[in-house]
């Protein structure tokens, strides 16, 4: 019956003040909260004494009878449970070692010093190399330092404009010590986001929640159309963890916007092999080493506003040279012949030519411009390329109305 009076008067006060007929100012709806706060704790300050004497006994503790005080009572020595944190440094580091992210994750919250432990960037380096190893680079750990920096600064200016709401109840709170005025702010402190840190748990849990766009590269892009194949473009992609799959946003050029393709699987992926964005042109280092049969990847862009993509071709022969590799001397000519031998012979696209000492950017806004080379050196490099070949060559008719490559134009 008090606990009913203490928790029922209040509300009445608070129903009878909250249809005022005109409007009040903003300060007024804290004055009410504070003055029923108030009476809340001067009420119970008067009642507790009476709460106390009419306290239950408890069941479970009953008074000992005078015949068995004094009595030695016979206590069983229970052996203390071997906790996990009492194993040695290096059994506790390779139990945590062979756990997932989510069981490191679930670990981290049983008690502080398994947070600590469980958050090491040696536990969390391999699952990242494991999972995103393939498809970030540089460019990608230069994105997350941006994006926790942003976050960081999100998050103070979110701190501050609470502090700011609260700070006359700080000081009315050093005058009444309210108990519920302390509960109510202290619970609400949780809802004030904190700045994620720069461990590699933290970027972990970034590019695994989707939240996170960095810089990759997607083979084949817009669902692998026909004007894209054997070619690697610039986007940013996010992760969508419910279908294993990316988001990918290519930059606008020309006459089209942006771009955004969903489905990415992450067999299209990589991480840029090199530095320079996809307006920039890639110095080439590798002219002075090409030789027939070599395989290559060069950049190509429709014309000047466009961005470059990566095209894969190898080294062909000149026309005077028979293709004999004892009398090949196609490496000390000044010309060097790229050859795309995914379309037809008789293609504009499958022939094109560059010099070796002086070639920047070579082209016309007919053929397009022939940027940067790379030299694979990577088996594995080859071998995804020839595992995105077309199943059909692509065809090219010179007599015809040059509809492929027109197709094959608007889409770049």
């Amino acid at each position: 019956m008090l606990f009913f009076l203490v928790s029922f008067f209040p509300f009445v006060v608070l129903l009878s003040m909250s249809l005022p007929m005109e409007p009040l100012p903003p300060w007024a709806s804290e004055t009410r909260l504070v003055s029923i706060l108030l009476f809340q704790e001067v009420l119970l300050s008067f009642l507790a004494p009476l709460l106390e004497r009419c306290r239950p006994v408890r069941a479970g503790n009953p008074t000992l009878p005078s015949s068995m005080k004094g009595r030695p009572h016979r206590v069983e020595n229970v052996e203390e449970e071997m906790s996990l944190l009492d194993l040695p440094e290096l059994s506790l580091d390779c139990i945590l070692g062979r756990l997932s992210p989510a069981g490191l994750c679930n670990m981290a919250a049983v008690c502080s010093s398994l947070k600590e432990r469980c958050r090491s960037d040696h536990l969390w380096e391999k699952h990242l190399k494991k999972k995103w190893g393939r498809v970030i680079g540089n460019a990608a750990r230069r994105e997350w330092k941006l994006y926790l920096a942003s976050s960081t600064r999100d998050s103070a200016v979110g701190a501050e404009d609470f502090n700011r709401s609260k700070k006359w109840t700080g000081v009315l709170s050093c005058l009444w010590p309210f108990s519920w005025l302390n509960c109510r702010f202290d619970s609400g402190n949780n809802k004030c986001p904190l700045p994620d840190d720069d461990s590699i748990m933290s970027w972990y849990r970034s590019l695994e929640s989707g939240k996170l766009w960095f810089p990759a590269q997607v083979y084949n892009r817009e669902h692998g159309h026909v004007g894209f194949m054997l070619s690697c473009y610039d986007a940013e992609v996010s992760y969508d963890c419910s279908t294993d799959t990316f988001h990918a946003r290519y930059p606008p050029h020309g006459r089209r916007m942006m771009i955004i393709e969903e489905g990415v699987q992450w067999d299209r992926l990589r991480a840029p092999p090199v530095t320079p964005p996809a307006y920039d042109l890639h110095i080439s280092d590798c002219l002075s080493d090409l030789h027939a049969g070599d395989h290559i990847e060069i950049q190509w862009r429709r014309n000047k506003e466009f961005p470059y993509g990566w095209w894969y071709g190898v080294i062909g022969h000149l026309e005077s040279c028979d293709g004999n590799e004892l009398f090949c001397h196609c490496h000390l000519s000044d010309t060097v012949i790229l050859e795309f031998n995914q379309y037809t012979p008789g293609s504009r696209w499958r022939r094109a030519s560059i010099n070796r000492k002086a070639h920047r950017e070579e082209g016309n806004e007919t053929d397009g411009f022939y940027g940067g080379i790379r030299k694979l050196q990577s088996k594995d490099e080859i071998s995804k390329w020839r595992q995105l070949w077309p199943k059909d060559v692509l065809i090219y008719q010179p007599h015809e109305t040059c509809l492929a490559v027109k197709l094959f134009m608007n889409s770049q």
